[in-house]
């Protein structure tokens, strides 16, 4: 009872640790991720500088100088940022470039939460504030006694226009720096507003010139207001910032901060994280875990990014990252599909249904503006890994209830995606968005397998990808009554079947004349296979585990080669990249095999042994995972964070059940980690998870029921989650090999009993 209501009083947001997965580097990603200040899905991320302007990784953990706190829109060092600006307190002599205005920090005085970051400016003994909204946010500066205190506004390269007005004491102006995938007439416009007169203002120009023009317009310019504080005196900074104009950004400082004071902002900003992290109540005496798990959420909540506006009459605006003009209706963007598909957009379709919708919406603009899907967006179309998994995620969320979205437009742009390559964006070179579509298609649908040797790469990921859609799209077709489709892609959905080698018993690529690759090396990584080796992407057969395991030579060997998985050393084959790529070390370094949970392509594998009569191993792998390489720490992530992919993983994997076969609303269950959870679920109804003596040692499920009903299945569904109740687990030290091993106890495949036409 003492620990229910300690759980009642708490501050949930206040346990998510934004540093964790800080701790990493282009060599070795424990999370490649930025302590981002926002609220869910917000336009606006901010985050401190510790690297160089332009540097995907803008702040790691092991830095010990910030230059400032930048507004940021990156989803990943590897796709880097867009619309980038800089704020700046310094005190004493000027200095204004990024090096040498910099100021030591120790994380000590330093305080990050989610809804706000805090820092000490040691160099300047200058203390940074800022908290944020949606499209703007509020910094608050604390000076110390000086007549030369300083607030910098760096606007970043790659074309940037700055303009001081001391009498409304405002800055404004735009920033252009991008990393692709925008239009020529691509702009972010700001706004500053400062609640103190300006002693003296002046603005740089591309050679570093200080002047005291108003107006610097050029590559890189910036600006500089200074001040006389006493000691303890706070400078507060409002801003906010468009993609559409400079009224637009004013319009959303406006409406976003108005005449709020910071502390005002930050509790706003503080409650809208609380209400989404109460509908999912942890009550558990493991401290650490909770941590772990509501990090793990913030990280979840984040993307994809809002990339609408609300104009002066109310509606709904967005520009378009694809065409460059205004449209009405929502946008959302920096996401990749290949990641999220997997678990972040099926915990949205359970949990927040409201939100896919809309984000679905945007995907029909998206559609209708540039005449493809995304499947790797930031802003705009980026030519960034392979599948076409927006299939899937569209799919999963009509399958799964969520509505309010013009599918059958989302329905004709799938189709367009899996009959031709042709008429594909391209970059601002001339060159084909390869990423968008699917590469290699006409040849998938006359062989049913991309080939090999025709120069398209990692092809036998491509088809095991493709695969999966189409058993989407045929689910999606047989829903919306088009029987003719459905028959088809369900027949697709088993191309997987043509890679598939019985000599040597994995998947491998395939010439266009029908004959194996060769050489070939379980172990290699890339080539056929996408940041994977073919022991990772064997099992990305979603649709069919049966049937897999059938090819595999039946359950028993299935459930062998699963074990393999984690006995066979963690050897490698690097010899495609002539490099080891991050993924690879993660994989090398936690002693656990060939399993490289840090990369996407194998995370659900842990899950597969509960279609094969071997649950208890589902629950042992999956608690090990959890336990080993996942911590609220700098180092708690085993691979790239992956805009919430990996994150979900664990949320769904700590409440006990994950999402492997998409579009079919079941959960394989796994092992849960918490003694009570409460969920509330989108129609109001609670769901209360418990687990009976669970403990670190007490691992193994005993039974279970539901609403008091025995439950032997090793699945749930959505509708049954979203009906409410409660779920009851009773944990155990050692397996119990009865429960849930009959065939009738597996989740579904193309291929069990009465399920494969």
């Amino acid at each position: 009872m003492a620990l229910a209501q300690t759980a009642q009083k708490e501050s949930l947001v206040d346990l998510a640790n934004p540093l964790m997965g800080t701790d990493s580097n282009y060599e070795l990603s424990y999370g490649n991720t930025y302590p981002a200040v926002a609220v869910p899905w917000g336009m606006n991320f901010w985050t401190p500088v510790t690297g160089e302007m332009g540097d995907g990784w803008g702040y790691t953990y092991d830095a010990n100088r910030i230059s400032g706190i930048k507004q940021t829109h990156q989803p990943s060092p590897w796709m880097n940022d867009y619309a980038a600006f800089e704020l700046m307190a310094t005190t004493g002599p000027l200095r204004i470039k990024q090096k040498e205005r910099a100021s030591w920090f120790s994380h000590k005085a330093e305080e990050s939460r989610p809804y706000k970051y805090k820092v000490y400016l040691a160099d300047h003994d200058v203390t940074a504030e800022v908290v944020p909204t949606n499209r703007a946010a509020q910094f608050r500066f604390t000076f110390p006694q000086s007549d030369d205190a300083h607030i910098i506004l760096d606007a970043y390269n790659e074309g940037s226009m700055v303009t001081v007005d001391p009498a409304r004491r405002r800055i404004t102006g735009y920033v252009r720096n991008n990393s692709g995938g925008v239009p020529a007439n691509f702009h972010n416009w700001f706004v500053l507003e400062f609640d103190h007169d300006f002693t003296v203002s002046r603005t740089w120009d591309e050679n570093w010139q200080l002047r005291d023009n108003a107006k610097s317009e050029g590559a890189h310019v910036g600006a500089v207001v200074s001040f006389k504080t006493k000691k303890g005196e706070q400078v507060g900074v409002k801003v906010a910032s468009s993609f559409i104009s400079l009224d637009q950004a004013e319009r959303n400082l406006s409406r976003e901060v108005g005449g709020d004071s910071f502390d005002a902002t930050e509790a706003k900003a503080k409650a809208i994280w609380e209400k989404e992290f109460s509908r999912i109540r942890v009550t558990d005496p493991d401290i650490d875990n909770r941590r772990t798990f509501y990090s793990a959420l913030y990280r979840m909540l984040q993307f994809p990014r809002t990339f609408h506006e609300v104009d002066a009459q109310g509606q709904t605006v967005h520009y378009s990252p694809y065409d460059g003009k205004v449209h009405p209706g929502p946008m959302f963007t920096d996401n990749g599909f290949w990641d999220t598909w997997r678990a972040v957009f099926p915990f949205f379709a359970l949990m927040y249904p409201e939100q896919d919708s809309q984000i679905m919406q945007g995907l029909v603009n998206t559609y209708k503006e540039s005449g493809w899907l995304p499947e790797w967006a930031s802003p705009g179309h980026r030519s960034v890994m392979i599948g076409s998994n927006s299939a899937i995620l569209i799919a999963d969320a009509y399958a799964n209830g969520v509505r309010g979205f013009d599918v059958e437009t989302l329905y004709e742009a799938m189709v367009k995606n899996a009959t031709t390559s042709e008429g594909r964006p391209r970059d601002a070179r001339g060159r084909v968005l390869t990423a968008v579509g699917r590469e290699g298609v006409e040849l998938y649908n006359k062989l049913g397998y991309v080939p090999y040797d025709v120069g398209i790469n990692e092809s036998a990921a491509r088809t095991l990808e493709y695969a999966t859609a189409d058993f989407a799209i045929s689910r999606l077709a047989a829903a919306l009554g088009k029987t003719a489709d459905a028959e088809k892609y369900a027949a697709q959905a088993q191309n997987y079947r043509k890679l598939y080698d019985k000599e040597s018993g994995w998947m491998r690529g395939r010439n266009q004349n029908g004959s194996w690759s060769t050489p070939f090396n379980p172990l290699k990584w890339g080539d056929a296979f996408t940041e994977g080796n073919s022991m990772h992407y064997s099992w990305s057969v979603m649709q069919d585990v049966q049937g897999l395991a059938d090819l595999m030579g039946g359950d028993k060997a299935f459930v062998d080669r699963l074990d393999s998985i984690f006995s066979t050393p963690p050897l490698f084959d690097d010899s495609y990249y002539g490099q080891t790529i991050h993924e690879i070390r993660e994989m090398q370094i936690v002693n656990m095999g060939q399993y490289a949970h840090g990369n996407q392509p194998i995370q659900h594998m842990t899950y597969l042994y509960d279609w094969a009569g071997a649950p208890w191993k589902t629950q042992f792998h999956v608690r090990d995972v959890m336990h080993r390489l996942y911590s609220s720490a700098p180092d708690g992530y085993p691979g790239d964070e992956d805009n919430g992919q990996t994150s979900a993983w664990y949320v769904f994997s700590a409440l006990g059940f994950y999402p492997v076969t998409p579009t079919v609303g079941q959960y394989a269950i796994g092992s849960p980690l918490f003694r009570n959870v409460e969920l509330t679920m989108p129609n109001g109804k609670k769901l209360s998870i418990e687990a009976a003596n669970n403990s670190a040692q007490n691992i193994y499920i005993q039974s279970v029921t539901f609403n008091g009903k025995k439950h032997d299945k090793t699945w749930l569904t959505r509708e049954a989650l979203q009906a409410g109740g409660t779920l009851r687990f009773v944990m155990g030290p050692t397996p119990n090999k009865q429960w849930g091993v009959d065939k009738a106890a597996a989740p579904f495949s193309m291929s069990a009993p009465g399920e494969r036409k």
